[in-house]
């Protein structure tokens, strides 16, 4: 255990700290070698996590592919502006109407898509309507946050989503049918706690005049209107995939790259500046991070707390599932969400409570926004923050984190029930 557990908590130091520039799937990569090396992991090992992770990690790509396709062509600029617009100047509107835009990227286009692509133009649209410093923390924080929190309705929707729902042959329709609630309760919590808490730094009135109109971001009219039905098709596809037993990574990853070739048609992209720029470094960081993790499951970690989940769920349905949210969320804030759903499903395997399996995806969901390091979307999401000068401490970060996470989750939780 002491040996599993220092190579994982090395592993993840260096993948906070980035000494050097060195990359966070570089960084997975390197432990997971270390922890085979040791014998921490063995081969047949690396089978068992291979067969839990490669269905997420290829639908991963395949939409972050479809997502840098659709940024491209003008499609979130569009939708940036279009929120701002519709806002007609008000700054609440505004606010809640960014909180809601972010709910439907991160739903749709997954957390991590949410946090790469729309942080940036929600960033640049903020600094034309020349907004003040705290009012820009405020939005971007609220950005943030939901990016996350909202990140449970479909299949898709998040890394831990599918990794669970491909662990217990859950599917998708099957799935959605569960979390449409619980995603729904989440975005209306997170929206009036984000406000109570930030209200202060939203102004009454924002000039919307300064910006350009959303239908002047586009490079292609005719492929923008053909993506909403593309987009339609491919999430009606998803539904009856789940009929014949196809992964989502079919749908996704192919989706993706066949919407690729059509923008390629059309002259709007370059297929392998899209390809070459796609963030592989969370593919590696997935799959690394995974293996170091097996190492905590071998060495016992996944017995203690099946032994914890076990009596929880003796409890009745409100304190398992409460309870269960609560531990994934406190477990993914400390050692990130992608570690945590891992060991949480293994725990939760014998027990046989679907309820408690749903409140460990959102725990570990929500969790993670207690600290910079909780998600992988949120380090994306500092990190591209940093590379347009805007910083945001450890300390002012987790102040945040910590008062906006417990309240909403609390809620989510209760829905779910």
């Amino acid at each position: 255990m002491i040996l599993s557990l220092s190579i994982f908590l090395i592993t993840l130091i260096f993948v906070i700290w980035q000494p050097k520039g060195l990359q966070i799937g570089t960084t997975a990569v390197i432990g997971a070698v270390v922890a085979y090396a040791l014998g921490v992991v063995h081969f047949q090992d690396l089978i068992v996590v291979f067969g839990i992770v490669w269905d997420a990690t290829l639908a991963f790509i395949g939409i972050i592919i479809l997502s840098m396709v659709l940024d491209e062509i003008g499609f979130f600029e569009w939708a940036a502006l279009k929120m701002a617009r519709l806002s007609g100047g008000s700054g609440v509107k505004m606010f809640v109407y960014s909180i809601l835009l972010g709910a439907l990227v991160a739903a749709l286009f997954a957390n991590d898509g949410a946090a790469l692509i729309l942080t940036p133009i929600l960033l640049a649209k903020m600094r034309i309507l020349k907004l003040n410093a705290k009012t820009i923390l405020a939005f971007l924080l609220a950005g943030g946050f939901i990016s996350d929190s909202a990140s449970i309705p479909f299949v898709f929707s998040n890394l831990t989503n599918i990794v669970t729902a491909d662990y217990f042959h859950i599917g998708f329709g099957t799935y959605f049918a569960h979390m449409w609630l619980p995603f729904v309760v989440s975005v209306i919590a997170s929206i009036v706690v984000l406000y109570a808490i930030l209200h202060k730094d939203i102004p009454k009135r924002v000039d919307i005049s300064l910006l350009k109109s959303p239908e002047s971001v586009l490079k292609s009219k005719q492929l923008f209107y053909f993506s909403w039905f593309f987009l339609a098709l491919l999430l009606a596809g998803y539904f009856v995939g789940e009929q014949y037993g196809v992964p989502v990574s079919v749908f996704a990853l192919g989706g993706g790259l066949l919407f690729l070739l059509i923008a390629a048609k059309f002259k709007t992209v370059e297929p392998l500046h899209i390809i070459k720029n796609a963030p592989w470094q969370v593919v590696w960081f997935s799959l690394g991070l995974y293996v170091v993790v097996y190492g905590l499951k071998n060495a016992g970690l996944t017995d203690y707390l099946t032994q914890i989940l076990q009596t929880l769920n003796h409890q009745g349905d409100l304190v398992a599932v409460v309870g269960t949210g609560f531990i994934s969320a406190a477990l993914s804030a400390v050692m990130n969400n992608m570690p945590t759903i891992m060991i949480m499903d293994i725990a939760l395997h014998d027990i046989g409570n679907q309820a408690m399996i749903y409140a460990n995806i959102i725990g570990c969901n929500l969790g993670p926004k207690m600290t910079p390091f909780g998600s992988l979307a949120t380090l994306l999401w500092l990190h591209t923050l940093n590379q347009k000068g805007v910083k945001i401490g450890f300390g002012e970060y987790s102040k945040f984190g910590l008062i906006v996470t417990p309240p909403v989750l609390l809620a989510v939780l209760l829905a779910l029930v």
